[in-house]
Formats: structure tokens, sequence, C-alpha cells
């Protein structure tokens, strides 16, 4: 891709202060972390710059139910007691917890992914990028895997508006199963989930071929623990190339989760940030309008290093291995690097035959669908919001203090757990 493509970028300076809770994996913080990276790498300089639109519950609603959204807006943690019916009818307690601010959060990270949307379908960029987003679990009536708003979904039927087709792609070390049900019985979206599959781990297993006008139209690459760059590249790329050829794209959607690197909190694969970003870059390199998300992540260095690196490929950027100085430094330690050598607790057991079996059966389930579905597209509907109200940032601004002052210093959501591994592993993933 050359380098005058034109990238977008969003980032909402509150995303990064919620907290989910002490002894919990989702750290949001992550994203704060991820953000000074890019900004003192220079990066910010190569794209527009954006603070997101806050997604209203109306723009959540054009999925979700509506009474799931209001309970979203209403439930604090210092009302939750009346709302312990509520709790249970929409999955919302232990993995999916009440707190502070839990609407607006939710709110930011799906603004931002509906933004990036209507700035690809008004031909504004080529690629948007909001590391926030990629909460795939999230259901139309309740919460899932720390996934309250599916941000993919709604971000995906803004795209449908001006795309006959979109390929929906997900690196998540979980299977992108609330995506894949949203969209399970339609043609227009084509999902592509790779993921590790057996116990603790959403399915998504490789006979859920979707059903009716969508059947075919879903595919899942089921994996086993320790696969590496190289296996994992191996398979990623005829199985993307083969679906390039035979769906015909207008758009892609890319959810990047990084819990499917290696010594992740909750992951069991041993991809490195760069194997893990060589995906991307094929991606990109396909050349149709790209909405790049986030997604899973619970070693909060490591999620922070590899989103930078990939925005590094997404602007056509090489930067230094030696990581900048940042006010998050210290959490880089001891090597201080953009490429630590992860170094791998699990076996790899994924066999050249399974791998094989498996592309197999995904070229053969492609090979079934007659051709790239047509679409007699009618008046568009209106874009969800108005591009020309919409504020971009000085690249060359950084934090203001008050921006700074806002931010929740709370010393465990920077934890990332390296001497409690084990423990960690009997949390509910995402």
């Amino acid at each position: 891709m050359s380098s005058n493509k034109i990238v977008s970028y969003f980032y909402d300076s509150d995303v990064g202060n919620f907290h989910y809770g002490i002894n919990h994996p989702m750290k949001p913080m992550r994203l704060a972390i991820t953000h000074s990276l890019v900004l003192n790498y220079g990066l910010d300089k190569k794209m527009q710059v954006f603070r997101p639109y806050r997604a209203s519950a109306h723009d959540m609603c054009r999925f979700h139910a509506e009474d799931y959204i209001e309970f979203l807006q209403r439930v604090t943690p210092q009302n939750i007691q009346g709302f312990t019916k509520s709790l249970s009818t929409f999955n919302v307690g232990e993995d999916c917890p009440v707190f502070d601010g839990l609407f607006d959060f939710c709110s930011m990270y799906t603004g931002a992914s509906l933004e990036g949307a209507v700035k690809i379908n008004n031909e504004c960029c080529d690629i948007a990028i909001n590391w926030s987003g990629g909460l795939h679990h999230a259901k139309k009536t309740e919460a899932s895997g720390f996934c309250y708003v599916n941000d993919i979904v709604i971000a995906i039927l803004e795209m449908l508006k001006y795309h006959p087709r979109v390929l929906y792609i997900d690196i998540d070390i979980h299977h992108g199963d609330g995506v894949q049900e949203a969209f399970y019985l339609t043609d227009r979206v084509m999902t592509v989930s790779f993921h590790k599959y057996g116990n603790y781990f959403f399915p998504g297993d490789m006979y859920e071929i979707g059903a009716e006008s969508g059947r075919y139209y879903s595919l899942n690459v089921p994996l086993k623990e320790g696969i590496d760059d190289q296996n994992y590249v191996q398979i990623f790329k005829p199985v993307i190339q083969s679906v390039m050829d035979f769906y015909r794209p207008s758009a892609i959607v890319l959810q990047c989760g990084a819990d499917s690197l290696a010594n992740d909190r909750l992951g069991c694969f041993s991809l490195s940030t760069r194997g893990h970003g060589e995906c991307v870059k094929f991606v990109k390199e396909l050349n149709v309008p790209l909405l790049v998300l986030g997604g899973g992540g619970y070693k909060v260095r490591n999620v922070a290093r590899c989103w930078t690196y990939e925005t590094s490929l997404l602007v056509d950027e090489a930067i230094n291995n030696e990581l900048p100085y940042t006010e998050y430094f210290e959490y880089f330690a001891p090597d201080f690097t953009l490429h630590p050598e992860l170094v791998t607790r699990q076996d790899n057991a994924n066999t050249k035959q399974y791998l094989e079996l498996i592309v197999k059966h995904v070229c053969d389930n492609l090979k079934l669908l007659a051709h790239a579905p047509s679409v007699q597209m009618h008046d568009v509907p209106p874009d969800a919001l108005n591009l020309d109200n919409i504020e971009e940032l000085n690249p060359d601004e950084r934090m203001s203090q008050l921006e700074e002052d806002k931010r929740i210093d709370n010393a465990s959501e920077y934890y990332d757990g390296d001497n409690d591994v084990d423990n960690d592993m009997e949390i509910n993933e995402s």
C-alpha cells in the first residue's frame, strides 16, 4: 500500500480512566498507555487524529434491545441493589461488572467505531483506527465476556448502508461469537474468526457455517494452544486470500485482540508482536477500505506494544525497537523495547496435518458459494452522524493538565499480574 493512504485515528482522553475492578483482568488504562506510545513515536503526525463522537442510546439500539441499553444507562454501583433481577437477565455481574461510568465507557468506544465507519463510507479516509473498540462478545440482549455494547456490529450496520458486502476478520484468541451471531443469517457480512477452541473459551466450531441466506458465510478457524508466528501466518494468509477471491468485499473490519500474544494473562497462544502485526499488514495490503479495532489483551504492556506497532504498520512508518520515554516508561522494564522476546510457556499443539485440515475445510466451504452476493442498493439511509460537527485534534498538542488531572491513579490498574498468572487463568476470559 502506498504511503498516501489517509488514516483516521480516534482517541477519547477519558476512555482509559475507567476501572472494571481491582481483580478484573480488563484494564482500560492499556488504551492510555498505547496512545502515549503512539504520540511519543510521532505516529500521530502521520494520521488525522480525532476526539471521537460519543454514541447515544439510540445508536446502540440499532442492534441492542432498548430495555438492555436503558439498564446500562441507569445502573450504577450505588443503586445496583435495585436491579437484582436485571443483573441476571442481562448477564451483568462478575465477568461484566457494574462500574462507575459504565454507560459513558460504552458510549466512547462505540462512538469511535461508528464514526470510523461513517468516515470510511464517505471516503474521508482509507483506514480508520479505534483501539478502544472491538468488544466482540456482546449480544443483542446481554453482556458477555467483558463486553457490554457490540461496537463492531453497530459499525458494520452503518457500513452496510454504502457497502454491499463487508468482511469481518477476528484475530483475538477468543471466538468473535457476538458478531457471528448478529450476521449468522445474512450473506452481506462474512465473519472469519481465528481463535482457541476448547474448554474455558467461547466455542467457535469449524462447523458453525451460518444458516439460511448466511449459509457458508460464517468461517471459523479453531486453533490449539501454543500456535506460533510461523504456523499462524501460514494459515491466516491462504484463508483470507481465499475469502477475498470468493467473497470480494468492498470494506473490511479487522478486530485485533492482543490476547493471542504469548504470555497473555488469559491466553495460551505463542504469537509475537511481529507475528500478530503480520496479519494486520497483510489485510492492509489488500487495499480495501479498512476499520481496525482493538479487543482483548490482558498483559497491559504487551497490548500497548502490539497496537502501537500495528499503528506504525498502518501508516507505513518504521519505528525504533527502543521505546521512547513516556510517563509509563517503567512498566516496560527490564528491556524497554517494542519487540521483547516473549518466552512462551506453551508447547505448540497444532500439527501440520491439523492445520492443513482446517484450511481445506474452509476452502471447500468457500467453493460452495455460487459467487459474491450482489445487492441492489436503493436509497441510502442518512449517516448516523454529521461529519461537519466532528472535532479534529492538533497532533502537536499533548495532553492538557486538566486531562492529566482527571486520570485515575490506581496502582492496581497498571499491574499486569506477573506473579499470579495461574490465579488469573481461573477468571473467565474475554
